[in-house]
């Protein structure tokens, strides 16, 4: 048995894999971005999610042969790293396992773990690729001054059109009322008292916003559309931006895959591959093979020098919520 755990901004996903490729339990729990809650937030979410998907397996917590936690924010505060490397033991009761940033789950499971380029947009963004044994990393600059592209990056931007259409900065748009339904606002400056004292500017809240700026966008909205045009646009710039530090060659075609919820805008995926082609003509954009937390199953089994073969690797293809199956849950 192998346990992946996906970390990220919104929840933390949990998934047990066995060596056939059979998905043999899941479970979620709360996110597991601790930069605004403490440290000690991860030790309880891996508690939480480990004891669900082991009493959800039927299984003691022994019989994990290896497991792989790709953790938000890891890497980014090396003072943190002890406690983070640390924490799941007290949860499995054993060694057997490794942790890294959540950037790894998504190229995992997208690419199967094979030379190329994944680029991650969900409440933050970044890329993450290897080539010949060397791993990248480009953006997840934090919400504040970076994350370009992603799902916080454009509610934001959507935030912003909403206050220069209410002030009459911008020309009313669906995106004007889309807001004002979603967020049940009696003004249109009741939105600050939303989202700085009622949300206190939580991340994962305002990230949530990107449905309604693509909402707006399918209504018609020109603001929305373009603000979900240039999110795509900034995520191709990351995915040439790693290329160029990979040092793929300019004959070299590079597979490039994506995950996480921004992709789910079509207008998002439309300008991203459309950025790839104007950049480098040598991308081969593939639709992700398997969601983030079963690239970190697969990735414990590689980890454990046991990975899993390709029949095992077919029938994991046909698993519910994996993008091959046509239940993709992104």
């Amino acid at each position: 048995m192998f346990l992946g755990v996906d970390g990220g901004g919104t929840k933390t996903a949990f998934c047990m894999v066995d060596r056939s490729g059979r998905i043999v339990a899941r479970a979620q729990a709360a996110s597991s971005y601790y930069f605004s809650h403490g440290i000690e937030l991860v030790g309880h979410v891996l508690k939480e999610g480990v004891e669900a998907v082991c009493a959800e397996a039927g299984l003691p917590l022994a019989d994990i042969e290896y497991a792989f936690f790709g953790l938000p924010g890891y890497g980014e505060a090396a003072r943190d790293l002890p406690v983070l490397n640390a924490t799941p033991r007290a949860v499995l009761g054993h060694d057997r396992y490794a942790c890294d940033n959540d950037m790894v789950c998504g190229w995992a499971g997208s690419l199967g773990a094979v030379d190329g380029i994944n680029v991650i947009s969900g409440t933050g963004s970044m890329t993450y690729g290897e080539r010949l044994g060397r791993g990248v990393r480009i953006g997840g600059w934090s919400e504040m001054f970076g994350d370009e592209g992603s799902a916080h990056w454009i509610a934001v931007r959507g935030l912003n059109a909403f206050s220069r259409m209410g002030d009459g900065r911008l020309p009313e748009g669906p995106l004007a009322e889309v807001f004002r339904r979603h967020l049940d606002l009696a003004s249109d400056l009741d939105v600050i008292d939303v989202v700085h004292n009622q949300w206190q500017g939580d991340r994962s809240r305002i990230a949530a916003l990107s449905r309604s700026v693509a909402e707006a966008a399918a209504l018609g909205d020109e603001v929305a559309t373009q603000i979900l045009t240039d999110a795509g646009r900034e995520l191709a710039l990351l995915v040439d931006v790693t290329r160029e530090r990979l040092e793929f060659g300019p004959d070299e075609t590079v597979p490039v895959s994506y995950s996480g919820g921004t992709f789910g805008a079509h207008t998002v995926l439309e300008a991203f591959a459309s950025g790839l082609k104007n950049r480098f003509t040598n991308y081969e954009l593939r639709h992700p093979l398997y969601e983030p937390v079963v690239g970190a199953a697969l990735y414990a089994a590689k980890l454990a020098g046991t990975p899993l073969d390709q029949p095992a690797l077919d029938e994991l293809r046909t698993a519910p919520g994996t993008p091959a199956s046509g239940e993709d849950d992104r």
